[in-house]
């Protein structure tokens, strides 16, 4: 059989075995162009001169084969059952997870720093509430000791909160001043009935005469009758008794009568 370069016209000679090696597609030996030998296969030349050889146009069907010279038979049923009991047992423990459960695992979002940023938030709302309602808290029976026992362990000191109403004057008295002309010497004993520790208080000491009508007053603030500067900064303690010493000038004979009050 022949064949013909469609590039240099170069005609070759060519078998069965060559063609169906290159499924038909060959390289020029002469101009190295690659072709279709089939377009112009030929079995015989035709008679010279010639330039080039027919071309064979594709046809619209591949032509049928018909003759048949070997048939192989079909095996038996028992390798076919043998076959798909061996496929079932190989493929009986495998775990086949559906594309679109594989793809919402893998677009999950992830919630943890959502989480992380409501619990902080819930901690500092509660830290606020906490020291908004500080001197309710601590002046609660039940807890007030909880929490002077955590600051205590946390070696911190709880905001003082302050009830006179809790102070109870349990005994006045009140005298010439002994070593200081024209003055008074007042003593108090004072009581804290509350269940948390209170500040020192205000104290006012008002003289009055015989009508009732008051005719001196003074206010005094803690440091003025305490010179003890850490009984000063630890303030009375629950259930705890304390004298208090006041000196105040003496309004003079008109006065007949005296109170004290806490603020």
């Amino acid at each position: 059989m022949y064949t013909q370069c469609p590039e240099c016209l170069s005609v070759f000679s060519v078998d069965a075995r060559t063609i169906a090696q290159a499924h038909g597609f060959v390289m020029c030996g002469h101009c190295g162009a690659g072709f279709d030998c089939i377009a112009t296969l030929a079995d015989q030349l035709p008679p010279e001169p010639f330039n080039e050889l027919p071309s064979h146009e594709p046809g619209v069907e591949p032509p049928s084969v018909e003759l048949v010279v070997y048939r192989p038979q079909p095996e038996t049923q028992q390798v076919v059952v043998a076959n798909e009991t061996a496929t079932r047992e190989n493929f009986a423990d495998l775990v086949i997870t559906p594309r679109f459960a594989r793809d919402r695992r893998k677009n999950k979002p992830r919630r943890w720093p959502w989480i992380s940023a409501c619990f902080l938030l819930f901690l500092g709302l509660l830290g606020q509430l906490g020291w908004a309602l500080r001197d309710t808290l601590v002046a609660d029976p039940t807890m007030g000791p909880l929490l002077q026992q955590a600051c205590a362990t946390l070696n911190c000191t709880l905001p003082p909160v302050r009830d006179v109403g809790k102070l109870r004057l349990l005994a006045r008295d009140v005298q010439t001043h002994p070593t200081v002309p024209n003055a008074l010497l007042i003593s108090a004993s004072v009581r804290n009935d509350a269940a948390f520790t209170q500040p020192w208080p205000f104290v006012t000491i008002r003289l009055s005469d015989a009508n009732g009508k008051v005719i001196a007053m003074r206010r005094l603030n803690p440091s003025e009758y305490l010179d003890d500067v850490d009984a000063l900064r630890r303030g009375i303690g629950p259930g705890a008794t304390s004298a208090l010493i006041f000196e105040v000038e003496d309004p003079g004979h008109q006065a007949v009568a005296f109170d004290l009050g806490f603020e």
